[in-house]
């Protein structure tokens, strides 16, 4: 494993004063990923946007984790619909034309 990609827990929860139970939490609903290096957690950097998107729904909207967990499915979901509504529209302008 390439330690460079990972930035450590405890640097997230002092840099976000937040508490290490919060990224627990996380990991334990499939949230994020938490690996173990040298007796250490990591969590891979390209992850913070979406990280930092959970601790805004946490803080400011009081959002528990399980409400976090259902709001990004449905969040994933949308995109999803959207990404096939763009797909069907194309396919349709062959027809129009």
């Amino acid at each position: 494993m390439n330690k460079e990609i990972y930035i450590e827990v405890s640097k997230l929860c002092l840099h976000y004063n937040a508490d290490i139970t919060f990224f627990s939490n996380l990991n334990e609903y499939g949230l994020i990923e938490i690996v173990t290096i040298e007796q250490s957690q990591y969590i891979l950097q390209d992850k913070i946007p979406e990280i930092e998107k959970m601790m805004r729904m946490h803080e400011e909207l009081n959002v528990n984790i399980e409400g976090i967990d259902v709001i990004l499915n449905l969040l994933q979901k949308i995109d999803d619909l959207q990404t096939d509504l763009s797909s069907l529209k194309n396919r349709l302008k062959i027809y129009e034309d």
